[in-house]
């Protein structure tokens, strides 16, 4: 399998013979150990996409991922996500064993007819890419392998009237965990936040110091997520967790301080400033500037110049 033909994976089942397993016991939801697989990944890359959910813990991995154009490799236990229609490559220099621990899918069938159906999309983990994985401390990964291990024994069990709501509880607890452990993860990881904000700060002042922003347009969420290399569901929730604010108000932010600079500093008209930060209408202008310094621009500069005055 090493000519990176793209496989798609419709079922479990599917997944299950790809790796030599077993039948599911369960078509739509199934906890594999990564022990247990068949290692038929050989030498090259191999590309995955999966039709269904997949949360995993993996550890003690002798080969890499990759995510967009970027390889990742993990040398302790880590949790990653994945929603239906990505696409997850792995690359192998060599053959090897397999890692340890294990794996989740979910079919979105599960789900049907459940408020998980819908609310499972507001978990954004679900979007961050490979190398946004989760790092689990020792008993973070005890508490996950607990529940992973109840919603194994349910589904194992004699199917009944109650077994879905209990398994998506189990579900919905196992997401609020991971959740939780990547708000932690989001400020423990000190040193890294400060260099997140410090790379986005002058990403920022440079991009409006060095463009026609009328040409180029105001920056969008998705450069900036380019631009800083993660995902823009992983930088929404950074970004969240330090500062308490979405990537759209950081570059409003933005927007009003280079908008103060330029009305008190030059003598260009409120539509002159407006135009050169992108807004083709000062209407627009006087309507952002105003829902976030509860002035309009010209009340900003009059009163600039009485502080000035005194």
């Amino acid at each position: 399998m090493s000519d990176n033909k793209l496989i798609r994976l419709k079922t479990i089942s599917e997944f299950h013979k790809l790796r030599g397993l077993p039948a599911p016991k369960h078509p739509l939801i199934s906890v594999i150990n990564f022990e247990d697989m068949t290692d038929n990944t050989r030498i090259g890359k191999q590309s995955l996409l999966f039709d269904f959910y997949l949360i995993s813990v993996k550890r003690d991995m002798d080969h890499k991922y990759r995510y967009g154009q970027q390889d990742y490799d993990f040398d302790e236990g880590v949790m990653f996500c994945m929603a239906p229609h990505q696409v997850l490559s792995v690359i192998r220099e060599e053959q090897g064993k397999n890692p340890s621990g294990w794996m989740l899918m979910i079919h979105p069938d599960f789900l049907y007819d459940s408020p998980m159906a819908t609310s499972i999309k507001r978990y954004e983990f679900f979007d961050y890419a490979v190398h946004e994985a989760l790092f689990l401390s020792e008993d973070e990964e005890l508490k996950m392998q607990q529940i992973i291990e109840n919603i194994k024994q349910e589904y194992q069990g004699n199917i009944d009237r109650f077994s879905q709501n209990i398994i998506i509880s189990l579900l919905e607890t196992l997401f609020n965990y991971s959740h939780r452990f990547y708000q932690r993860q989001f400020i423990t990881r000190k040193k890294a936040s400060h260099q997140f904000l410090e790379k986005l700060e002058i990403f920022l002042d440079k991009y409006f110091e060095d463009r026609d922003i009328m040409q180029s347009g105001l920056p969008t969420v998705q450069l900036l997520s380019e631009q800083l290399n993660m995902s823009s569901q992983y930088m929404r929730s950074l970004l969240k967790s330090l500062t308490g604010h979405t990537p759209q108000q950081i570059i409003h932010e933005k927007v009003i301080e280079k908008a103060k600079e330029k009305l008190s500093t030059t003598e260009l008209t409120i539509s002159e400033i407006g135009y050169k930060l992108g807004f083709e209408h000062s209407q627009s202008f006087n309507k952002l500037f105003k829902a976030k310094t509860n002035m309009t621009p010209l009340g900003f500069r009059k009163s600039f110049k009485r502080i000035n005055s005194i």
